[in-house]
């Protein structure tokens, strides 16, 4: 389980294997004494475990596997040397809860469709900050509401406006600069995850309306 808050942007060194499992070797800044081969580290969106834990200078070095499945539904099929990822260590009873629930199982990729600067105040000074528009998979939309909650590439944002299979997600400056936020343009297609409340409620919700068995 995760709260969808970053604690380290980390980058893809090696990738091998090929579509039913593939080995990516991802460096980052956490101890390595802090992470037992078998933790899930949420690598921008996805739950993944690691496989091989190494120090490295600055930090170290950790893998995981990816299966099939993993491939097709998210974009770690699409990660290469080089790219960066959102990380996040798995909670602990006793930690702040800042985001909100996150498991790591993505439900589908949004895209960005829009990306434009905007300016609020905040207390007596103007801030910039950057409005995201994406459009949501299909059978996804109906679980994102205004002000409720989502997970887009392990980043736990409040939802600003929904129109059709479309919101809106806004991010502050800090935010863009501390995750890989920054890096996205239009086209770009992010791991996307509902809230899990919203899913079960949908999901009673359905169980209520469903007619009764036959006798």
């Amino acid at each position: 389980m995760f709260t969808g808050l970053v604690s380290d942007v980390g980058r893809v060194v090696s990738v091998s294997g090929g579509d039913a499992l593939r080995r990516l070797a991802i460096d980052c800044a956490y101890d390595p004494a802090g992470i037992l081969v078998g933790a899930s580290i949420a690598c921008s969106g996805p739950c993944l475990t690691a496989v091989t834990v190494a120090p490295r200078e600055g930090g170290c070095r950790f893998e995981v596997e990816a299966a099939a499945e993993t491939l097709g539904r998210t974009t770690v099929g699409a990660w290469t040397p080089g790219t960066r990822v959102n990380l996040e260590r798995s909670l602990r009873i006793g930690d702040e809860l800042g985001g909100h629930l996150v498991t790591g199982h993505v439900d589908g990729l949004a895209e960005v469709v829009a990306r434009e600067a905007v300016t609020g105040q905040v207390g007596d000074a103007w801030a910039p900050s950057t409005r995201f528009v994406l459009r949501a998979p299909p059978g996804l939309a109906r679980f994102i509401a205004e002000k409720g909650s989502v997970c887009l590439d392990g980043t736990s944002l409040t939802v600003n406006g929904v129109s059709g299979d479309t919101f809106t997600v806004l991010l502050i400056p800090h935010t863009l600069a501390v995750t890989t936020w920054g890096e996205r343009a239009v086209g770009d297609r992010l791991n996307l995850e509902v809230d899990l409340i919203a899913r079960y409620a949908a999901r009673l919700a359905e169980a209520r309306e469903a007619p009764a068995p036959a006798a």
